[in-house]
């Protein structure tokens, strides 16, 4: 398996010391490769266990195992001369429970958020405490994290849905239903700070992480360090993180994560005590190697610096990688074979963490993540030019994946200019995302590349089959009147070609096309105008169906002859289907509940069913008042994408 490409972008503080002989990795995905990268160079040799739905792939959350014979060791029980990585039992607990990390971090004097400081028990209860507490109010799992088993509530009603459906998905994901109301604060940043502790009772706090680029809490683009932050806001975060951790005698690398309103007031949120997933950023402007500070804390070493030893050197993205429909709620997974995977590694100051490789599955059963992209620069403008690079150059194919959704993200203006929040992505995509918008000058760039793509296509059969494909053109053609079809619109093209540049005219504007044309290849470096665009041809058929990736959007283009362009207006066009009457799953998953039966009337927005895929559950509604025709579906199965789940008349 691909280990990643293991790019801290400085130079990592390697300390030399005897720690262990051999480590489990009881986990899985990229955090184990991760892991086992360190390991590896330590010297230290590993072992990964793994899931039956994970047989064939790597496995993290560390025992650690000194010289003995492992044969009889269990991953649940422990044996004489067995150290575990992490911090201790009583610092697990406390931090692992919302309600109490809680009172303990008021205890510590962390500023924390408005709420109400038990477990919330029943509806009716939640509805009056969110009332006491005055709207809108934070629903969320006291064992929860990583987004799951949180609900936002504006009102009554929203509260009641809330309770139900976070004490669902925190039964589903952590065994554990307990629920606990506290104030949500308005458009806030997301910034958590990375703290480092040891056994002798040291604690260093590695600066920050902004973490506000979110859909359904849950992050997407995370960045070193923030934009926001003055030093001083920095470092009262950094001392009051330190506090908490040492407060519950917290021993390894953790990470305590606070909300950030406007004015800089800063609100404990959750400690997590483990190494998180944008962690690579850290090391990045740090230097330092956390998992190896992980195995010698473990081991009983004091940490070997010092607070003001700890650097910011230039800047660090993080862009996750998952296989999603970004086009459905900024994000809904999507299941399937990598039939085609190649990471940016040829590109400088680009580091991919990735626990897949060409051939994996990505499945329902656990989290659709593919990888973390790491870019690193001396600037935040030279972090950013790099991860635009690096997502063009990704090759993934077989699933949906979200490169369009973090293109978008990292070259939006606001976010360039450091305006965000976690609500960024509904304010600027208020509609939904819709990927890459083109302008004139852009789309007259993929209609031009799609043109030269589609000639080039047509030489290259003429070399091999002897003939073109499309004999209507005559074998000495340098000059070519196509019709290029994008969306509604249809567009008449002028090609010629020089040597291997194309100059395509649309409208009176020409656009020069020159490229390498390497039609084997996932990847098509092209110079349009002089600029360099790097498109991937994602499919194309003898039909002139093309679908290009550019500016990290797919896009469905059509190129025709003219004589072929005009034969095909008299083609019939194909009726769409009427789906108002059908409810069809928007995702792989399992159905959890099923709220109707034939005959049934109901209104529209009402719940139908409800879905779960990756731990979250999803209410299905009916799009129009209606009566209930068939049902499809039962509790308990799996149905993919697409499949029909209840028919209304």
């Amino acid at each position: 398996y691909n280990t990643s490409h293991f790019l801290l972008c400085s130079e990592l503080h390697c300390i030399t010391g005897q720690t262990f002989d051999k480590i489990l990795i009881a986990n899985r995905g990229e955090i184990a490769c991760r892991v086992m990268k360190t390991c590896h160079k330590m010297g230290i040799q590993t072992v990964a266990v793994h899931s039956d739905v994970d047989a064939s792939a790597v496995s993290h959350h560390l025992f650690l195992f000194e010289p003995e014979d492992m044969s009889s060791c269990s991953v649940l029980n422990y044996s004489e001369g067995v150290a575990f990585i992490g911090p201790d039992t009583y610092a697990l607990q406390a931090m692992g429970d919302k309600i109490e990390s809680k009172l303990i971090a008021k205890a510590a004097t962390v500023n924390t958020i408005p709420g109400y400081d038990g477990v919330v028990k029943t509806v009716e209860e939640a509805v009056k405490i969110s009332q006491d507490i005055g709207y809108p109010v934070m629903i969320k799992a006291s064992a929860g994290g990583g987004g799951k088993g949180m609900r936002i509530a504006w009102n009554d009603e929203e509260t009641r849905e809330g309770f139900r459906f976070s004490s669902q998905e925190a039964a589903s994901s952590f065994g554990d239903d307990r629920l606990l109301i506290e104030k949500f604060i308005d458009n806030p940043r997301h910034i958590e700070i990375q703290v480092l502790a040891d056994k002798h009772g040291n604690a260093l706090w590695l600066n920050e992480r902004e973490c506000s680029i979110q859909r359904r809490n849950q992050k997407v683009v995370e960045e070193a360090p923030s934009t926001f932050l003055d030093a001083a806001t920095r470092r009262a975060m950094g001392e009051q993180a330190v506090q908490l951790a040492k407060a519950v005698q917290y021993s390894s690398a953790g990470t305590v994560e606070f909300l950030v309103d406007s004015n800089k007031n800063f609100y404990f949120l959750e400690m997590n005590t483990r190494l998180q997933v944008e962690h690579p950023i850290t090391e990045c402007i740090t230097g330092l190697d956390l998992v190896e500070q992980m195995i010698r804390v473990a081991k009983g070493y004091k940490l070997q610096h010092k607070q003001e030893d700890i650097p910011i050197n230039g800047w660090a993205i993080e862009s996750r990688v998952y296989a999603e429909d970004p086009y459905k709620s900024f994000g809904l997974p999507s299941i399937g074979r990598l039939s085609r995977y190649q990471e940016p590694l040829n590109l400088s100051n680009v580091r991919v963490d990735s626990g897949i490789q060409e051939g994996s599955d990505i499945s329902i059963y656990y989290d659709p993540m593919i990888s973390k992209l790491v870019t690193y620069g001396a600037t935040r403008a030279e972090a950013l030019a790099s991860m635009e690079d690096a997502l063009d150059n990704y090759v993934i194919r077989g699933v949906t994946h979200n490169i369009s959704l973090l293109r978008e993200i990292i070259t939006h203006p606001r976010f360039i200019s450091g305006d965000i929040s976690t609500n960024f992505l509904p304010e600027v995509y208020p509609d939904g995302f819709k990927g890459h918008q083109l302008e004139a000058d852009s789309r007259r760039e993929l209609l031009a590349a799609a043109a030269a793509l589609h000639i080039t296509a047509q030489l290259r059969s003429q070399r091999v089959l002897g003939d073109l494909r499309v004999s209507s053109s005559p074998v000495e053609c340098s000059h070519w009147e196509l019709c290029v079809e994008l969306e509604e619109g249809r567009h008449h093209v002028d090609v010629t070609k020089s040597g291997k540049v194309y100059t395509v005219e649309m409208d009176g504007v020409k656009v020069e096309v020159d490229g390498q044309w390497n039609l084997a290849s996932p990847l098509l470096p092209l110079a349009i105008n002089g600029t360099h665009r790097m498109l991937q041809c994602l499919s194309r058929d003898a039909s002139g169906k093309i679908v290009l990736q550019y500016l990290g959007t797919s896009f469905k283009v059509r190129v025709l002859s003219k004589l072929a362009a005009q034969l095909n207006s008299y083609m019939p066009e194909k009726v769409p289907e009427d789906t108002s009457s059908l409810l069809r799953s928007p995702m792989p998953g399992a159905v959890v509940t099923v709220s109707v039966k034939p005959g049934d009337s109901v209104a529209e927005g009402q719940e139908i069913c409800v879905i779960e895929a990756m731990k979250m559950q999803n209410s299905l509604t009916a799009a129009r008042q209606a009566k209930v025709k068939s049902v499809h579906c039962k509790p308990g199965e799996t149905v993919g994408e697409g499949d029909l789940l209840v028919e209304l008349e």
